[in-house]
């Protein structure tokens, strides 16, 4: 693709700091930069680095100057990057139309203007929306629906009654619908709980590749508007995620937990089932959740606790060694004080 400065500005309402005819037929990073490529710097470091490259011009968000460079200055760059790069890389779509090895229930619903790809199977009373995108060897169980203007990658598996609102994108090796985890003991024997409820994923979500997602034992599980889910994260069984919130790699989220909105959880968080988790809650890398935790705070640790707290106590742990030095030589010191002042004992006396 081929775009000139002033058109890119234009698109992020920025401002062009040069020559805004300036050709512009790529974007990378600055080390790899070519000339003809678009740059970004977030920072000083990294504008240093770019103009010193092969770029032709760069996004900053700060009062940078260069003689060498071509400038498009923006509010923030490294939201403008977001913006720019679909531009110069847009998305590789599969041909459109219904693929001859596709199978499709004659009671399912496709829009014209939705892509089937190779070997999906799309069950009876299905519904696929407007330009929504199945990109090859996915199974749309009986009565699923799928939105608008989603993109479903390969191997995606979507369970009975699994509704995917607009804009969705769903990547491959993802399972949704899968029974939760439920038993009961009778006679010292496991006995499965009927999971009869299904998943509701709303608008502008994206769930990575080898998620699983857990439907409800009677209601749905819901994942909320604009949430972002990362590579091989469970969603456990009437689980529901607030909007607009994100839950990062190898996390886990047990049974009937409920969270907020802009809620964030780190890298193999881990929460018990049945909690409350609140609105603008964050929960560091590795922390094991086994508490309600209320709007706005941060915990981290395993188990873990509220962050100030946590962290007075790692900061203690330190000393640990230096203080246990400290008490073994006070104690020793104590002893032969002591043993110095005692009496001495008649029966220790040889007469």
């Amino acid at each position: 693709m081929r775009y000139t400065a002033g058109e890119i500005a234009d698109l992020l309402h920025g401002v062009v700091y040069g020559d805004r005819t300036l050709p512009l037929t790529g974007f990378t990073a600055a080390d790899r930069a070519r000339s003809g490529d678009l740059t970004f710097a977030e920072n000083k470091t990294f504008f240093e680095r770019a103009e010193q490259g092969a770029a032709s011009a760069i996004l900053i968000d700060k009062d940078y100057t260069s003689q060498r460079k071509v400038l498009i200055k923006v509010q923030d760059a490294r939201i403008a990057f977001a913006k720019v790069v679909p531009l110069f890389f847009p998305e590789p779509k599969p041909a459109k139309g219904i693929h001859p090895t596709a199978v499709i229930s004659p009671k399912a619903k496709v829009h014209p203007t939705a892509c089937i790809g190779a070997h999906c199977i799309i069950c009876d009373d299905v519904s696929i929306g407007a330009r929504s995108i199945l990109h090859g060897n996915i199974y749309i169980d009986e009565a699923s629906q799928i939105g608008d203007d989603c993109s479903i990658f390969h191997n995606v598996t979507l369970y009975p009654r699994t509704e995917i609102c607009n804009r969705v994108r769903i990547h491959a090796g993802t399972v949704i619908g899968s029974d939760g985890f439920g038993y009961v003991q009778e006679g010292g024997a496991h006995l499965k709980v009927p999971q009869v409820g299904h998943v509701i994923i709303q608008d502008d979500v994206e769930i990575g590749a080898n998620v699983t997602i857990d439907r409800g034992a009677l209601g749905p599980t819901l994942i909320g508007k604009g949430t972002k889910i990362d590579n091989l994260v469970q969603i456990a069984h009437n689980v529901v995620i607030g909007e607009h919130s994100l839950i990062i790699a190898q996390t886990g989220v047990a049974g009937s937990t409920k969270l907020g909105h802009h809620v964030t959880l780190a890298g193999q968080v881990g929460l018990a089932g049945h909690l409350r988790i609140g609105n603008n809650v964050t929960v560091a890398a590795q922390s094991g959740v086994m508490h309600d935790i209320g709007d706005g705070e941060k915990w981290f640790g395993s188990p873990a606790q509220p962050d100030k707290q946590m962290k007075r106590q790692l900061l203690a742990l330190q000393r640990l060694p230096d203080l246990m030095r400290r008490f073994n030589r006070l104690e020793k010191a104590i002893r032969s004080k002591v043993t110095a002042q005692r009496p001495p004992n008649p029966d220790d006396i040889v007469r």
